[in-house]
């Protein structure tokens, strides 16, 4: 097979690998809410079932990051595949919360995959394709989706402990597919002269932080949310498991997508300019979702009059299918800027800024529920988001744009 055959079986299966890593990573966003029932859960706590495992899959990510620069893409992908499934599988088996948790955490490994495989992937394409190439893999967080689809039906049919063990064999056979198909290329290693210790002190550059806050937005935030909207379409609009998890899919399925449309808009207008316009779209978004049910009664010239202002589930699924869309082309813009930056050292950096997302969707999910259960309001979930997305405009204008010109997106040195 010629080098860019080899390149596209690359990219296809590590794609599909990924999906279902990201499937697997989210399965707790379904099967959560029967569990959340059977053990009489309060939010709080549903919240940290949740978001268990993402800690581990967040944690890992800096390891397999640099283990991806120093051994290939190829073997660490499949052995972090293989160590999963047994996890996963005993997952049917468990009966009491601490069972879940202590499980979650090893099944949680399966989110460590995004980066191995952004570097592996990545180096198999010229620099110009490399943002539609890393977009392309991205494109697995569909997963969330896919498990939207998959799950409920499993719960309704044949109960929440089969979902588990349908997803165990689903990723074996996955283990085998990705090893046949995909490939290893001695050149795509970080020579053996480049220390742990160095590739760790990219965590000093105020450049990585910065990406690191950018990305808990658009994929923390992707990764709570995707935890959160079941249980929210539920709670909030009375809907049933099944309904309600399609209409989360709304959200997820663009969130994975579209990441491919993301990489290719920032190969062609650059990373900034994608980032920015997402941060805005983000914030309409957000500040309309934070806005709660709400009534209120005015005195009138005929006596009192009640009114409701609150969002209908048809007009919340729009808002949330744009904000989908939004942080899909985000997560693809923020490592646009990382394979622009740090060309010879993208596993690293990228494990570390995908760190920094996987623990916004670890934090994220338990902080909505404390909100919840301190506040009795549901969207104060939005409003936390709301405030993180402040954060990063602020951030974004005094170090990337204030020196800009607005019509050419040229900085002003270059602009004169």
């Amino acid at each position: 097979m010629t080098n860019r055959g080899q390149a596209l079986s690359v990219l296809i299966v590590s794609t599909l690998a990924f999906t279902v890593c990201f499937m697997v990573w989210m399965m707790f966003g379904v099967i959560g809410i029967p569990i959340k029932k059977a053990l009489g859960l309060n939010a709080t706590e549903f919240g940290l079932l949740t978001a268990t495992p993402v800690l581990t899959g967040s944690l890992i990510r800096v390891p397999l990051g640099i283990w991806t620069d120093r051994y290939g893409g190829r073997i660490v992908m499949t052995v972090l595949m293989a160590i999963t499934v047994p996890a996963i599988w005993l997952m049917s088996y468990a009966t009491e919360y601490w069972h879940f948790l202590f499980i979650g955490l090893f099944v949680g490994l399966a989110g460590g995959s995004f980066s191995v495989g952004t570097p592996y992937v990545a180096r198999w394409f010229p620099r110009n394709q490399q943002g539609f190439a890393m977009g392309v893999y991205g494109a697995g967080n569909s997963g969330s989706a896919v498990n939207k689809f998959v799950a409920p039906a499993l719960v309704v049919a044949f109960g929440w402990t089969m979902v588990p063990q349908v997803y165990a064999i689903i990723m074996l056979v996955t283990v085998v597919l990705f090893w046949f198909f995909s490939y290893s290329d001695p050149k795509h290693l970080v020579p053996s002269n480049v220390k742990f210790s160095d590739q760790l002190k990219l965590l000093k550059d105020p450049k990585v932080i910065k990406y690191c806050q950018y990305y808990s937005i658009v994929f923390g935030g992707y990764v709570a949310l995707a935890l959160w909207m079941v249980q929210y379409y539920v709670g909030e609009f009375g809907l049933d498991i099944r309904t309600a998890a399609l209409l989360a899919a709304v959200f997820s399925l663009p969130g994975g997508v579209l990441r491919a449309v993301g990489g290719w808009l920032s190969d062609k207008w650059g990373a900034h300019s994608v980032t920015w316009w997402v941060m805005w779209v983000s914030w309409i978004c957000l500040f309309l979702l934070s806005y709660p049910q709400t009534d209120f009664t005015i005195m009138t010239t005929t006596g009192p009059k009640t009114f409701h202002i609150g969002l209908n589930v048809y007009l919340f699924t729009g808002l949330m299918f744009i904000l989908g869309i939004a942080w899909a082309f985000g997560k693809a813009s923020v490592f646009k800027y990382i394979s622009d930056d740090y060309t010879g050292n993208i596993g690293a950096v990228s494990g570390i800024v995908g760190l920094a997302g996987g623990l916004g969707g670890f934090v994220l999910p338990i902080m909505f529920g404390a909100l919840m259960d301190l506040t009795g309001v549901r969207s104060s979930a939005f409003m936390l988001m709301y405030g993180v997305v402040w954060v990063s405009l602020i951030w974004m204008y005094w170090t990337e744009v204030r020196g800009r010109d607005l019509m050419t997106g040229k900085t002003k040195l270059q602009a004169t």
